[in-house]
């Protein structure tokens, strides 16, 4: 079957291939500094979930040192490395013409803080030293996009304008962790927000027509095949224009961890749902299952995901990545609809 890349997307819109740069913003989460909770979601790692993202010195992990006031020239550094990377291995990117997603990864990246918006004795707040430094980064030559990963209830009137004002250089994109839309699931894994919060998001996104990318989690504990369609379902209906179809990773240093250890060492913690692990043919046959959901210009920007080797407890073949990849796409391929 065909759908819509990522690739074939940018190809298209902007006539050129383009590369993600991960980043730290140096945001925490509101599931993290005491706000909602301290624990963060069930199976987020330390880095919330931005393993990838070239983390600021001496703040991943940490929600309490985490501080938006701090990226400034710490932003800039990762730029210039995460850049220099991608030149090596992908010479082509080397250009003056943008070429780059500058890609805002880890925790809640338009969360200032519990009191992010208070002003200090300057009269700057957090919230104002995020918009400095997120203006700055767009307005990069070599970046065409800005991508920021965040979650719905992190979308007050002050954000919405800031996302209004960096629309107005450059194309933004909003990536919403929806993860299910279960809402028995969501309490689970400790979500914190209920899904009319996530619709309220994708309406005032839209309105400002910034693309919202939906991400969604598949294999989280107690889920069926039809809880996934149901969700992506769901975020296709709601107006979501891109999706990322994510593999649950269970990671070491996650409270999800903590709970599959328990199982498998045969004495599973008290309220734990059962963790059940996908093999690659499992998953390939539930993504067989899912793409026919969605329409063509809902744009897929993930089909799976690869966790971080030193933190990956399960399943164990999602890191031999080309061969996930060659398998995934083999069966899609072959795919009739």
């Amino acid at each position: 079957m065909e759908y819509t890349s990522l690739s074939d997307y940018c190809k298209e819109t902007f006539g050129v291939r383009l590369y993600k740069l991960s980043l730290d913003s140096g945001c925490t989460c509101p599931n993290r500094d005491g706000l909602l909770d301290t624990r963060g979601c069930l199976f987020c790692s330390a880095s919330g979930s931005g393993d990838f993202a070239a983390a600021v010195q001496g703040a991943a992990g940490n929600a309490a040192a985490r501080d938006p006031g701090m990226i400034g020239d710490a932003l800039d550094r990762q730029f210039e490395d995460a850049k220099s990377r991608i030149r090596r291995k992908f010479p082509e990117g080397d250009s003056e013409e943008g070429r780059y997603i500058a890609y805002l990864q880890s925790f809640t990246g338009t969360y200032p803080g519990k009191d992010g918006f208070v002003k200090d004795s300057d009269g700057v707040s957090n919230f104002d030293r995020m918009r400095e430094r997120y203006l700055a980064l767009i307005r990069k030559p070599e970046v065409r996009v800005l991508s920021i990963a965040t979650r719905p209830d992190c979308l007050g009137t002050e954000v919405l304008d800031l996302m209004k004002e960096l629309r107005a250089i450059k194309p933004v994109w909003v990536e919403l962790g929806l993860q299910t839309s279960n809402e028995e699931t969501a309490e689970y894994i400790r979500r914190c927000y209920r899904n009319d919060v996530y619709e309220q998001a994708v309406r005032d996104l839209n309105a400002l027509d910034i693309p919202v990318i939906t991400h969604v989690i598949l294999g989280l504990p107690g889920e069926t095949t039809d809880d996934m369609k149901a969700t992506v379902r769901y975020a296709v209906r709601c107006g979501t224009r891109g999706i990322k179809l994510q593999l649950l990773h269970v990671l070491e240093g996650t409270d999800l961890g903590e709970q599959y250890k328990a199982q498998e060492a045969g004495t599973p913690l008290p309220g734990a749902r059962p963790i059940r692990i996908m093999t690659l043919d499992e998953y390939t046959d539930l993504l067989c299952a899912l793409l026919p959901l969605i329409p063509r210009d809902v744009v897929i920007h993930r089909l799976t995901g690869d966790g971080p080797k030193r933190l990956l407890l399960a399943p164990l073949w999602s890191g031999d990545k080309k061969r996930v990849l060659n398998t995934i796409n083999k069966a899609i391929r072959e795919l009739k609809v």
